[in-house]
C-alpha cells in the first residue's frame, strides 16, 4: 500500500483465510532513507517491487504472530529492519520490464492455484515465456527455481494449516497440491526438519 492512496484487496478461498497486515510508518521509512543517505523514497516503486515477493520480508512478517508476547519492542525493531531492508534495495535482484512482470504474475498463479498439480510448462504459458526463459528470469528475480519456490509456498501453507486448523494430513495434502501424504511428509521434512505430525504436535504444546 502506498501512503495517501486508497488500496483495495479481494480474496477468494475455499477454507478459513488468515492474513497478516503490517503497516510501517512513513517516518520510519524516511528515517531509514536518511540513514542510508538516500533521497526521499519512491513509495510507489517500493510497493511495486514487493509485488513479486521478497523472502526476507516474508520471513519477518510470518514471525510477528509467533513473537507477539515480545510486545512493541519486537514490532518496532521489525519495522526498523524492514524499512532499512526496503530502502537498501532488498535481497532480490530485480529483472527489469516485461520479464519481471512475468515473474510477479507467475508467483500470483502459484498462489492462486496452489492446490493444483502445476507444471513449469503451464506456468510458462500463463506468463507468455518459453520454459527455458521463464526458469532463467524467475531464478534471477527470486534466487530460486520455480519448482523450489512453489514447493516452499506449499510447505508454508501446510505449516499454517497444521498449526491453525484441525484438518487431517490427507486434507492438507490435497489443499497444498502434493500427490499424497508421503510426498508432503518428505518435502516437509526436507524444508522444516521434522515430519508434519511432529510439527503439529510441537505447535500444540
Amino acid at each position: 500500500m502506498v501512503p495517501g492512496q486508497a488500496t483495495e484487496r479481494s480474496y477468494t478461498a475455499t477454507s478459513v483465510l488468515s492474513t497478516i497486515q503490517v503497516h510501517i510508518r512513513r517516518t520510519d521509512v524516511e528515517q531509514a532513507a536518511r540513514g542510508l543517505r538516500k533521497s526521499v523514497p519512491d513509495f510507489e516503486a517500493l510497493s511495486a517491487g514487493l509485488g513479486g515477493g521478497d523472502p526476507v520480508v516474508e520471513q519477518i512478517v510470518r514471525s510477528l504472530p509467533t513473537n507477539h508476547e515480545a510486545g512493541e519492542l519486537y514490532a518496532e525493531s521489525a519495522a526498523a529492519f524492514l524499512a532499512t531492508h526496503l530502502m537498501s534495495g532488498g535481497g532480490i535482484p530485480r529483472v527489469p520490464g516485461r520479464e519481471y512482470a512475468a515473474v510477479r504474475k507467475a508467483i500470483s498463479v502459484m498462489q492462486d492455484r496452489l492446490a493444483e498439480p502445476l507444471t513449469l510448462a503451464e506456468i510458462a504459458v500463463e506468463v507468455n515465456l518459453s520454459v527455458y526463459h521463464f526458469v532463467r528470469v524467475f531464478r534471477e528475480a527470486t534466487g530460486e527455481t520455480p519448482y523450489r519456490y512453489l514447493t516452499r509456498l506449499r510447505i508454508e501453507s501446510a505449516q499454517r494449516m497444521l498449526s491453525g486448523t484441525n484438518l487431517t494430513l490427507e486434507q492438507i495434502t490435497h489443499r497444498c497440491g502434493f500427490g499424497g501424504p508421503s510426498a508432503l511428509s518428505s518435502a516437509f521434512l526436507r524444508q522444516v526438519g521434522v515430519r508434519p505430525s511432529a510439527y503439529r504436535k510441537a505447535r500444540a504444546e
